[in-house]
């Protein structure tokens, strides 16, 4: 994947095998406080959701995350000289690697080999898969620009609820759902990013008004 400056992208991964890439609650903090030093630098997060065995982010692609001709989002890059972003998620994941290696006793791949990342505010080529939901597709939508931001946002905070780990996106401590819910005041999210992607009913359970009265 190329980062483009001023875009917003969801990018994700999972566990090898699906297996738990976190075993405790201090692996997630852990995890949140890489995120904290390795990504802030290059992206805004606009929305986080980290699960047993897989991550999301949302994320806005600040001017210092990239570089004139991008390079692709892999673990090997190509001869291209990698931008900024790329490489500081690569060193995110090995670095947690390393030290969930050493807590478990374990050696090898954590992560699939592959981080995924889609553009959601450019279209073209966009294959939203995630769109679905259990209450069924959710891509007929008129203006995707500013529409997909949107229903990215709540597919990364529903995760939870759909995998019946919670019933409320607001009773997972690890996504940023109790941060828009005004139920913490985490500094991790970027809260006024997504108020210029929101259109009428798209935020579920938040609503328009609970997102903005949380800045």
């Amino acid at each position: 994947m190329i980062f483009k400056k001023g875009h917003i992208y969801h990018i994700y991964n999972q566990g090898n095998n699906r297996r738990k890439i976190f075993f405790n609650r201090e692996n997630y903090l852990f995890f949140l406080k890489k995120i904290r030093l390795h990504i802030l630098s290059y992206a805004d997060i606009i929305a986080y959701c980290l699960m047993p065995n897989h991550f999301h982010l949302m994320v806005k692609v600040k001017d210092e995350g990239v570089i004139t001709g991008g390079a692709t989002l892999s673990r090997a890059p190509s001869s291209s000289k990698p931008d900024p972003l790329n490489k500081a998620i690569g060193i995110l994941l090995a670095s947690y690697t390393r030290a969930i290696n050493k807590q478990e006793n374990r050696s090898g791949s954590l992560f699939r080999k592959r981080t995924k990342a889609e553009c959601l505010t450019e279209t073209n080529g966009v294959e939203p898969s995630f769109f679905n939901t259990n209450s069924g597709a959710r891509i007929n939508i008129q203006f995707p620009e500013q529409q997909y931001p949107a229903i990215c946002f709540n597919y990364i905070h529903q995760n939870p609820v759909n995998a019946g780990l919670t019933k409320k996106a607001i009773d997972w401590e690890f996504s940023s759902a109790r941060d828009y819910a005004g139920v913490r005041e985490g500094t991790l999210v970027n809260k006024k990013i997504i108020l210029e992607y929101i259109d009428v009913n798209i935020i579920e359970e938040f609503g328009e008004a609970r997102v903005r009265a949380s800045l």
